[in-house]
């Protein structure tokens, strides 16, 4: 409180309380938030009150009609009691910074929100000129009474049409087999099931599809181009399902057909496509992937057609319990598999899968004793060629050297065995065609070598040096399909396809 103050107070009080004795009402007093209150004795200024005149207490009163913010009151003991209300007159310096802070921070706010807001406006013209655009075209196709995605579809028919006509000639030019030309086969085949599926599905991407076929002339024309002039006659190669052939000279690279429908995780199994001679271009195909463990074989899928393999579609899911390894092959729409933890080979019926008969293999080790290198559970490896179901395995007996045993398909009994001086354990896996014996090893991670042949008819064996490209480190099963000609392999997931090319005999 300011100097002087408390004597002022004191006096305004003292005015007040003559005020009252004068005139027996007490002034109006005005209350603000604000207040401050002192207490004074009377007898501080008890002369100064009974000295003033009627004149004095006139200038007094005028003077306390002015200053009506205060309140007083006299206790019994004598002492004066003030309350003045002090109005808050300290200028606030800080609220009006912190009011011009928020001022400008809110200032920039608005200006970052008023451009975004510009640049939307100015993508929703962009758009609505597009719209606007498409709207115009869609007006003009729905008015038109010609479909164009039909007559584009008719027209990619008929290159795709000229394209199979090319290739034909092409394979027919070369000596052998090539490999560029046979994944330009396989591609053109993908195109026209690609071309017949989006007619049903979507036919507007026939601009997509158009970029890919120009990019397939565009190969068939370097291959054209690079075709050798006067190239001697080949002869040509043995007719589907004939051994008028000298055995196999060499192999193509490998086609990937398509990764198996379980995933890459199901490294191994097996896959190939039913072989019946007396319909030996009809058979459907099956892939049948082991469990993650390598081991158990529980599920597989049959495909009408190699169209429906590679759009995953159309497949018949079975169950069986249980076969092992990756020794299984088809043949006249029966499945034969290793029979779980046992000797046993069982025959499935692909139509009803159910199990029609089981049959032990004599002496047969079992349960992973005389597998292939790098390839676990496969001691019974069943096998298909143009003379019926075979199976290669090894006994005791023959401390680990592989065993071939023809088989009666209707009754699996073996009919004719044949002891080999090769280790199977040292054989990455085998296939039959026309009563050989075939056998692989591994050279590095991308290439394999068959290596090693046994006949059958004559009973002899040697050596053979045929290299043979993998997409992946191990082959888990290989199966032979005589009326193609091809090797159905399965590669840590993937399944490939090998064209073989064989000696031919003068004629």
């Amino acid at each position: 409180m300011k100097p002087g103050l408390p004597c002022l107070l004191a006096l305004l009080c003292l005015l007040h309380l003559d005020a009252e004795n004068v005139s027996g009402t007490t002034a109006p007093s005005a209350h603000f938030p604000t207040t401050a209150s002192t207490s004074f004795l009377t007898s501080d200024f008890s002369t100064s009150s009974t000295s003033t005149s009627g004149s004095g207490w006139s200038s007094s009163s005028s003077q306390s009609q002015s200053l009506s913010n205060f309140t007083g009151s006299k206790d019994d003991h004598g002492t004066c009691q003030c309350s003045v209300i002090l109005p808050d007159t300290t200028f606030p310096v800080e609220r009006v910074e912190r009011l011009e802070i928020i001022a400008q921070t809110v200032t920039k706010k608005f200006e970052k929100e008023l451009s975004i807001v510009k640049e939307y406006v100015q993508l929703i013209s962009v758009y609505e000129k597009k719209l606007s655009n498409l709207t115009v075209r869609i007006e003009i196709m729905e008015k038109d009474t010609i479909s164009y995605t039909e007559l584009d579809f008719e027209l990619i028919k008929i290159e795709v049409k000229e394209m199979e006509k090319l290739i034909k000639q092409l394979k027919v030019g070369f000596v052998g087999s090539s490999v560029i030309v046979d994944q330009l086969e396989v591609e053109i085949r993908n195109m026209t099931v690609l071309v017949e599926k989006l007619e049903t599905l979507d036919k507007n991407n026939v601009l997509a599809i158009r970029r890919q076929i120009l990019a397939l002339k565009e190969k068939l024309k370097e291959c054209e181009d690079s075709k050798v002039e006067n190239l001697p006659a080949v002869p040509p190669p043995p007719a589907p399902g004939s051994c008028a052939h000298g055995g196999v000279v060499n192999i193509s690279r490998p086609v990937m057909i398509q990764l198996n429908w379980r995933g890459f995780s199901y490294k191994s199994g097996a896959w190939g496509r039913d072989y019946s001679p007396q319909h030996p271009g009809k058979g459907l195909y099956w892939v049948a992937p082991l469990n993650t463990d390598g081991r158990y074989l529980e599920y597989y899928r049959l495909y009408n057609t190699l169209d429906d393999l590679l759009l995953y579609t159309h497949a018949r899911e079975n169950w069986i319990a249980y076969g092992q390894g990756g020794g299984t092959v088809v043949y006249k729409n029966n499945m034969y598999v290793n029979w779980y933890s046992s000797r046993n080979i069982a025959k499935i019926n692909l139509t009803t899968n159910r199990v029609t008969l089981t049959q032990t293999l004599p002496d047969a080790a079992y349960d992973n004793r005389f597998s292939y290198a790098n390839v676990g559970w496969q001691d019974i490896d069943l096998a298909v060629d143009e003379n019926g179901l075979w199976v290669t395995y090894a006994t005791e007996a023959s401390t680990g050297n592989m065993v071939i045993s023809k088989l009666n398909d209707t009754t699996l009994e073996v009919l004719n065995t044949w002891h080999t001086k090769q280790y199977k354990p040292s054989v990455t896996n085998t296939f039959m065609v026309c009563g050989v014996l075939y056998a692989t090893r591994t050279l590095n991670t991308r290439t394999e070598e068959i290596f090693y042949y046994y006949d059958t008819n004559t009973g002899k064996e040697g050596k053979l040096n045929i290299v043979m490209q993998k997409m992946q480190e191990n082959l888990q099963s290989i199966n032979y399909h005589p009326f193609e000609q091809k090797l159905f392999v399965y590669n840590d997931g993937y399944l490939l396809n090998y064209d073989l090319v064989f000696q031919q005999i003068p004629q």
